[in-house]
């Protein structure tokens, strides 16, 4: 069977033009991957404080070192019941605003039943 002429490189040409949007939607994932572990990190690190917290230690200075190194600079723990760490995440592209996330842990009543 002949090729036509007409279609000759046509999936290059479509190659090409679906980059950008490929090129686009890694990069969203790959920025909500980041706020998902700066989400993660502030939970650790919320847990650790309210741990700190009810066994009478700094509850603050407990959950800035549970932070990674890379999430320590801007970060603002709230102290109380629930404790609150508030991290900004990384962001892949300079200019972009860095989104900020907050995770909180309780001290809760220690008397059982899971709620």
């Amino acid at each position: 069977m002949a090729r036509r002429s007409a279609e000759s490189g046509q999936a290059s040409v479509e190659l090409i033009a679906a980059i950008p949007a490929l090129t686009l939607v890694v990069l969203l994932v790959a920025q909500l991957t980041l706020a998902g572990y700066a989400l993660w990190s502030a939970g650790v690190a919320a847990r650790a404080g309210a741990r700190a917290a009810y066994v009478g230690g700094d509850a603050a200075r407990a959950a800035r070192a549970s932070l990674p190194p890379a999430l320590r600079d801007g970060a603002s723990v709230r102290t109380g019941n629930p404790l609150a760490v508030r991290v900004r995440a990384p962001s892949l592209a300079p200019g972009l605003p860095r989104v900020r996330v907050t995770a909180r842990a309780g001290l809760g009543s220690g008397g059982g039943g899971g709620r």
